[in-house]
């Protein structure tokens, strides 16, 4: 029975049944599923048969659709899951974008694949992905909220399609608009929304270039894309967050890892330095270990400019505008290529210090050099704390060394040396006593800077009845009262008058030379010479009168001297002939009788004098002391 069913012939209507399931099985396309059952239908001749091949068409039909809807659900699926994929390991939002756009142009079958984004600033939407576009207008497009059918999906969140774009009255057109769908020649339009929960971010299009009807299951498609390109965009978003949080909390790690840095730092130079202004150290060692922490060269300035120490090898003098500007502030601030840094004690400018040799300072330097400053400070008010405890031992030994005992009562002169020797004065040597005065309003300064020179050159300072008093080792005493009135006067920026007296070799003779000062003071007043400085030689004939012993053999020698000597070396009678000169009136007519030579010996021998003496030894000031002098040396020649 198989044997019979296996030769016997297929009938005609099975016949084309089994080629239209083959051609099914093989895949064929609807297209040539009919042109094949025809072929066989037309060798059929029963009216059955052929409405049976026929129903069985309409089956294969409906089969190739569902194969090939499902073979598109397939695709659509296999590009989602792909999709996810790359969000997954995302990397590169853009490339992600691009993709998306890609893959709905590709699933959809468009020609064009776009993507817009929302510009909240602007309160539009602009063009960020492109695929299949030729239009550099159409790529650079930005769509206004509402403005056709872009910006009406981005303003309602919700899909639209349109079948032809240029004649769909439904949106609102623009030029701009209009000018890039034609440019780019587009006609079926589809737009749906990218939304982050209810927020509108943006606008997934599948566009072509002909008119074209968009069914549901695209509509769906494309929809499910834009949910996927919304994700990407927000989880692009979160990870730059993430990113820019992680970056904030390292920076603020290292921020505070450097700031904890820096006060151990700050705290250490401080407790260093503060160790060695308690030990005792000098102004030279805390500016060197200042400068050791700076990497600099330093100095360190009092109030007035005056260096008190420097470490390196380039000085630098505080620019007082600078000083001024930096205790004002309360910070280092940079001047001409070095940083300056006051150093105060509440409202009172100690000094300053100049830091040079470092172009820019980090925060954490500024601020130890300003730390520095408060150190520096400490150390001055401590050196002004023995310094004036200092002076008032000094004054008071100075008091009891220039006051007169009472006649019969005992000197105890070798007490006063001892407590002068404990001090660093040695008054076996022979010192020189200046008093000095100045303007009312700044002798406390006068007095603060007698102190600080007597320190400075081995002496004593103090006050005494509205003057200020100095003991120094002597030198010349003209020249030393002189120097000091016009340095103190610099300083000061006030005229000081400085008379002097001595030397003097031993306490009991101090008194003496305290009183011979003031009266070479008061005649440097009385003379006009407020400002100057002087001792009572240095007054002349003046000087002579006003001191209690005077130097006449000396007077003499100061003012004829260099006449006496070259009448001595030479023999000749200059000293007379000035004598003469003198006494007839300064007539050299005269004096040439008085003398028995011609005029012309006379004008010549005054002519060597005037060499001699200087050019205003003729002036009525010098031709006193010149008379004078000629008569106390007739005198002293013959008592």
């Amino acid at each position: 029975m198989n044997e019979d069913r296996a030769v016997r012939p297929a009938r005609p209507a099975t016949a084309a049944l089994l080629n239209l399931l083959r051609h099914l099985a093989a895949g064929a396309p609807a297209e040539m599923l009919a042109p094949a059952a025809a072929a066989d239908r037309a060798a059929l001749d029963d009216p059955a048969e052929q409405a049976a091949l026929d129903a069985a068409l309409d089956a294969a039909l409906d089969i190739r659709h569902t194969l090939d809807q499902h073979r598109r659900r397939e695709a659509e699926l296999a590009a989602l899951f792909d999709t996810a994929s790359d969000l997954a390991a995302l990397r590169d939002t853009d490339a992600v974008l691009r993709a998306i756009v890609h893959r709905a142009r590709t699933l959809l079958g468009t020609d064009v694949a776009y993507l817009t984004l929302h510009d909240p600033a602007a309160g539009d939407t602009f063009m960020r992905v492109t695929d299949g576009s030729a239009s550099a207008g159409f790529q650079q497009l930005r769509l206004g909220m509402g403005e056709g059918l872009g910006g009406l999906v981005a303003q309602t969140a919700r899909p639209y399609t349109s079948t032809d774009y240029r004649t769909d009255r439904r949106f609102q057109h623009t030029d701009a608009i209009d000018t890039a769908v034609t440019d780019e020649g587009l006609r079926g339009i589809l737009g749906v929304p990218l939304r982050v929960g209810a927020r509108v971010i943006g606008v997934l299009f599948a566009a072509d270039r002909r008119p074209r009807t968009f069914t549901p299951d695209a509509v769906a498609l494309l929809a499910s894309l834009a949910d996927h390109a919304a994700v990407a965009l927000d989880n692009a978003r979160l990870l730059e967050e993430t990113r820019t949080a992680l970056a904030g909390l390292d920076t603020a790690n290292r921020t505070a890892r450097a700031h904890g840095e820096a006060l151990r730092r700050a705290a250490d130079a401080h407790d260093r330095l503060t160790a060695l202004v308690l030990r005792g150290a000098t102004v030279g060692e805390v500016a060197a270990q200042i400068a050791a922490l700076l990497g600099g060269d330093l100095g360190v300035h009092d109030a007035d400019g005056t260096p008190l120490a420097r470490v390196g090898t380039a000085p630098a003098t505080p620019p007082a505008d600078a000083v001024a500007a930096s205790a004002t502030s309360g910070r280092a601030v940079p001047a001409d290529g070095i940083w300056v840094c006051a150093v105060p004690a509440g409202s009172e400018l100690l000094g300053s210090l100049t830091l040079t040799g470092r172009t820019g300072l980090t925060d954490a330097d500024r601020r130890l050099f300003e730390r520095a400053a408060l150190v520096t400070a400490l150390l001055l008010l401590l050196r002004r704390s023995v310094a004036e405890a200092e002076d008032r031992v000094r004054g008071e030994l100075l008091d009891d060394l220039l006051t007169p005992r009472a006649p019969g009562t005992r000197h105890d002169t070798g007490r006063l040396a001892l407590r002068a020797r404990r001090l660093g004065v040695d008054l076996a040597h022979p010192h020189a006593v200046l008093a000095l005065d100045c303007d009312a309003e700044t002798r406390p300064r006068l007095v603060a800077e007698a102190a600080r020179h007597a320190r400075r050159h081995g002496g004593l300072a103090g006050t005494r009845d509205g003057h200020v008093l100095l003991l120094l080792p002597a030198g010349e005493c003209a020249r030393l009262a002189r120097d000091l009135a016009q340095a103190l006067g610099r300083r000061l920026g006030t005229p000081v008058t400085a008379g002097a007296a001595g030397p003097a070799t031993g306490p009991e003779h101090l008194p003496a030379a305290l009183a011979e000062a003031l009266r070479c003071l008061a005649a440097l007043h009385a003379l006009g010479r407020t400002g100057d400085g002087a001792d009572l030689p240095a007054l002349g004939f003046l000087g002579v009168l006003l001191a209690d012993r005077g130097d006449v053999p000396g007077f003499v020698r100061r003012v004829l001297g260099p006449v006496l000597d070259y009448d001595d070396q030479r023999g000749t009678e200059l000293t007379r002939t000035l004598d003469a000169y003198f006494a007839c009136g300064t007539s050299p007519a005269r004096t040439k009788d008085d003398l028995h030579v011609h005029v012309n010996t006379v004008v010549q021998r005054l002519d060597r004098v005037g060499r001699l003496l200087g050019p205003d030894w003729n002036t009525p000031a010098r031709a006193l002391e010149l008379q004078l002098a000629l008569q106390l040396h007739r005198l002293t020649r013959h008592p």
